[in-house]
Parts: C-alpha cells; structure tokens; sequence
C-alpha cells in the first residue's frame, strides 16, 4: 500500500552577533579551552537578570523579512522548562506564544514561525563511556529557530530546502550556518498516512548536520514506518538520531509536548515593542536587504545570459558570483559575450581548482575581478590559449600581478605567425605517419592527437585556431 508522508521542518541557526543572547561574553562556542566565555548571568548564578542582545533580534527580523513573513509588532520571550546536564538555568528562554516573525515562504515551503533563544551548552564524552564534561562555551549563544509548515513531501525537497535557506542566511550575513560547525542543524518531523485527510504518528529526527544526512534519514525514516504499519504495528511518538555508520534511524526517547516544558513568560526581561523605530528599524532593515539567491539567479540569466545550471553555480558562492559580476564589468573587448563566457569559464574551473588546491577563499585570493577580466580578455581575442591562461593563472595567484606583466616577465607569447606554424606542422607530419594515414582514412580523432604535438613543439604557445586550420590544409 503506498502512504502519503508528511514532513516538516525545524532548523536552528546561529547568528553572528558579538555576544551571546542574553550576556556580555563572547559568541565563540568554538573556543578552545573549554568554559572560558561564561559570565554569572550564562551560567545562572542567583541573583543575576538577563538583557536582550539587539543584534540577535535584527538578525531574525532580515531573516524574516527575506522570507516574506510579517514581523510582530510586540514579542516577547517564555522559559521553557526541562532538565539537562547542559542547560545551567533549568530552563531555557524561548519565545512561544509571540514569536518575532510568523509566516512566509521559501522554495515553496510555508514557513510558520521564526523565533528567537538561547542555545545550551555541549556535554563531552570520556572514551570509557564512563562519565562526561560540561563545556558551557555555547551556552547563551543566540540561536534562531525556524519552523516550516508540513509541506515536504520527501529528503530531496528537504536537502533543497535547506541548502536555499543556508545560501539565504548567508546572502543576508546574519549567520554562517556551516553544519559541521553546528551552526545551523536541522531537525525534521515525519509521519506517514494512507490519505491527505489524516495525519500519521509523528516522529521527530533530531540534529541532522548535512545536507546528505538530512536527505538520508528522512528517506530511512519513511521506509522504517511504511514497514512498521505494512506489518500492522503501530508508531510510537518518539525522538529519534541518525546513526551514520548504519544508516538508519535509532530511538532515543519518548517525546515531549508543549505542555510538558510548562511554557511561561520571562519575568526577567521587557515586552518588545517592533513598532518602536528607535529600537528596531523595520522599514530600514528592509531597504537594506540585499539581492537574494533566487533573485540573482534568475537576473544573471537574463542580463548575462547563463543557463539555470550556471547560475545556480555562481549563485551558490556569494564571493564566486560578486568576483564574476566585477570582473565581467571589467572585460574590454568587442566580443563582449564571448570573454564573459570565458570568465565563467575560468572562473568555474581553473579559478575554483586553484582555490581548492591552496585550500584558500576569495577573501585570501591575490587575483583582483579587473586583472582576471583582462586574462579572459587576452584569450577571447586570441594573444593567449587555453593552456597559457592555465599555467598563468597560478602566477597571478601567487604574485597578484596583472597578466601583461607575467606575459613580458615570462617572455611568454602566443605563436600567431603562420610561416612559423607551418614549418612546426610539417615537422610533425614527418614524425607521426600512422596518424596522418588515419585521418586520412576518416579516424577524425586523430586531428586532435596532431594539434597536441604541434603545441607541445610550441611549448603551448601556439594558437590553436591556426594550427588547426593549417593542419586540415596541409592533410587534405
């Protein structure tokens, strides 16, 4: 029998603020030396009385409004109660009933809510399985939390989904969300039914830390309850992880409902009033959102004329897409179109394979948009081959040096001259008989095999428009 999953999303992110949510120590949950950022009010001393971080509540506003959601006009935070090793206070300061954004759309999944909290903090495990460390590092650390409607029908929408959202808060600078750093994880909820009408048991999947694993373990998760039911068992409501090594879902325990945390509002800190420009700028906020994934996917294809795939590459790499646009407007030439296909060209793989191979970004890269557009320039009118950009390139990238500059310090020149050519052809006619008598004989790939050798008896300065219309003349 075949069942209709139902499948939602919450997804918690940290945002990149100075300090924690409600404290003065430094978000850096990555500190080495363990409980080194805590203060008496993160690590709930008595007596101690929280304050709002305002720039973890601009965050989930940009968040919000690049989501079309509607911003609140009041808010407030809740404590959620419940016990663990982790959590200092006992509880956790949330928000329930007035979340800062409720609303809105991405991917055409609907988003219910985006809320503000704190995160706890991180419990390490002895070998032995025998005892355990608190590093209270992460506690406090601002964390928002968005929550989709029950719109995702399977782990590819899910993986789709999450990666825009990713691309988005990155796009917007409010957080980094790497998943292996935790900075953004993702939990998702799964039941499955036989009809649109009635809605399964529910199990929740908890901290799924890439794209991949999200993908996977909901798929697992809806094949372990078309199994359970095809056998007539029932779902039991539970939390379940994912375990890599079997990739599969385990149990870990019977989960909570609402009424379980005893949700109530914070005594400790102030209703806030949205409404209030000089608190939160809303209006200015919004003017200063900048162009969105989607939005620039669909302007590069229409004003550069790249394809959805191509796009979607530069797209997915804010600085890629930023280097590519800057070096385009840089690109002097007639043929226009031709050298800002050389620079995606390029870019996409010669640049991407130099940073890889230094294991460096943009931000560390010596190449400037306007010296990379005139090496796209160089080879779009002909001075320089594909095989002198790619041994130029790293040149520039360890020098910074404009490419005129390598060329004339390298004596490194396009061979352009046919007489010179020819004299090179003919050389290599001589030397390879069998394949000239096979091209002869209509093995067209052996063309290819004449021009190699002609450009290596030029050190790859060649051009090799030239050396092949030569050659097609010379073999006919």
């Amino acid at each position: 029998m075949a069942y209709i999953p139902t499948i939602g999303l919450e997804i918690h992110i940290e945002p990149k603020t100075k300090t924690k949510m409600f404290c003065g120590c430094a978000n850096d949950p990555f500190k080495a030396k363990p409980n080194a950022n805590v203060c008496p009010i993160c690590l709930a001393h008595p007596g101690t009385l929280p304050t709002i971080n305002k720039e973890a509540v601009e965050a989930t506003i940009k968040l919000g409004l690049a989501l079309n959601g509607k911003i609140a006009d009041l808010s407030h935070f809740d404590r959620k109660s419940y016990f663990y090793p982790d959590l200092p206070k006992g509880y956790q300061i949330s928000q329930y009933k007035s979340p800062l954004v409720e609303g809105g759309m991405l991917k055409d999944v609907r988003i219910t809510r985006v809320h503000l909290e704190e995160d706890t903090g991180k419990l390490l495990h002895a070998k032995d399985k025998k005892s355990s460390n608190v590093d209270l590092n992460r506690a406090g650390v601002p964390l928002m939390e968005l929550v989709t409607e029950p719109d995702i029908k399977n782990g590819k929408q899910a993986m789709e989904f999450a990666k825009e959202l990713q691309l988005t808060l990155r796009y917007l600078r409010v957080s980094n969300a790497d998943m292996e750093k935790g900075e953004m994880r993702v939990e998702a909820n799964i039941s499955i039914s036989k009809d649109k009408k009635t809605l399964g048991t529910k199990v929740e999947i908890k901290n799924l830390n890439s794209f991949k694993i999200v993908g996977d373990a909901i798929n697992d998760e809806i094949k372990r309850q078309e199994k359970l039911l095809g056998r007539g068992d029932k779902i039991v409501q539970e939390t379940r992880g994912w375990d890599e090594k079997k990739q599969k879902t385990v149990s870990q325990r019977s989960k909570e409902e609402a009424h379980d945390y005893r949700y109530f509002p914070e005594p400790d800190l102030p209703e806030l009033d949205l409404t209030d420009p000089n608190y939160i700028d809303t209006e200015l906020l919004f003017r200063e959102l900048p162009e969105l994934p989607q939005a620039k996917r669909d302007r590069f294809k229409s004003e550069y004329g790249l394809n959805e795939k191509q796009a979607d590459t530069l797209v997915a790499e804010p600085r890629a897409a930023e280097f590519y646009e800057q070096a385009v407007s840089e690109c002097k030439t007639e043929d226009a179109k031709k050298c800002s296909s050389l620079i995606y060209n390029y870019l996409t793989s010669d640049l991407f394979g130099l940073l890889k191979e230094k294991n460096i970004s943009f931000e560390d890269l010596k190449i400037n948009p306007e010296n990379f557009a005139d090496l796209a320039a160089l080879a779009s009118k002909g001075e320089l081959s594909s095989r002198m950009v790619k041994d130029i390139l790293p040149k520039m990238a360890e020098t910074g040096e404009d490419p005129r500059a390598i060329m004339d310090k390298e004596g490194i020149e396009q061979v352009s001259d046919e007489d010179a050519i020819l004299k090179v052809i003919q050389k290599v006619i001589g030397e390879n008989e069998q394949a000239v008598k096979d091209y002869k004989g209509g093995n067209e790939n052996t063309l290819k095999f004449l021009i190699g050798q002609t450009m290596k008896e030029l050190k790859g300065q060649g051009n090799p428009q030239r050396i092949q219309k030569i050659l097609k003349k010379e073999l006919s």
